[in-house]
């Protein structure tokens, strides 16, 4: 079962929206959705929620005709369901959209030095270790494993929230099936959320 709002934020306040997900097939095509929403409003923040029962939920923030940021709470879980896909690009995964599987995994192979059987480790002791941050720069959730494989766990920016009073550590600490009414409420928009539910 899924759950997806807008969450558009106004002069007076916060706006919420339930939205139909059926005829959105990419990352750019839910940006533009967003922008929608603000069309006739000077801030022009919105927040796209996305939520699968206690599975995994998701919040794409557009600013303006800034790139969307994007949080996923478990990409694992986010992979295996149409609409995680839109949100799990090529760019979060580290995966090179213009090479074939294959060559995207013998490349990844051979940054991690894991191939020769090098003494630092196999690529499955790497799993493990990197899911937390991945190397990936501060703020953002790295992905992990060969190839740029989907790891289990959150992934994305995780201060994409941090300015609305929700900051990173809250963010990862919430679980899913709560998390969007938790955030909502942070934000002094529960009420309007749950008018869309």
């Amino acid at each position: 079962m899924y759950f997806a709002a807008l969450l558009a934020r106004t002069e007076d306040g916060w706006e919420a929206s339930d939205t139909d997900l059926d005829d959105v097939e990419t990352l750019a095509d839910l940006a533009d959705l967003a922008r929608e929403a603000t069309a006739d409003y000077d801030d022009d923040t919105v927040l796209v929620f996305i939520e699968q029962d206690d599975a995994w939920f998701g919040v794409v923030r557009v600013d303006g005709e800034e790139d969307p940021r994007i949080y996923v709470s478990d990409a694992a879980a986010a992979s295996r369901s149409s609409y995680g896909e839109i949100l799990l690009t090529d760019e979060m995964l580290g995966r090179d959209p213009g090479a074939d599987d294959t060559v995207a995994d013998l490349d990844a192979l051979d940054l991690d030095g894991t191939e020769d059987g090098e003494p630092e480790g196999s690529a499955e002791e790497g799993d493990g270790e990197g899911d937390g941050d991945g190397g990936a720069g501060a703020g953002v959730v790295g992905p992990s494993g060969p190839g740029g494989a989907v790891p289990a766990g959150p992934l994305g920016d995780r201060k994409i929230l941090a300015d609305l009073g929700v900051p990173e550590k809250d963010l990862l600490g919430l679980v899913s099936g709560d998390a969007l009414n938790e955030i909502a409420d942070i934000l002094g928009a529960a009420e309007v959320l749950e008018a869309v539910r």
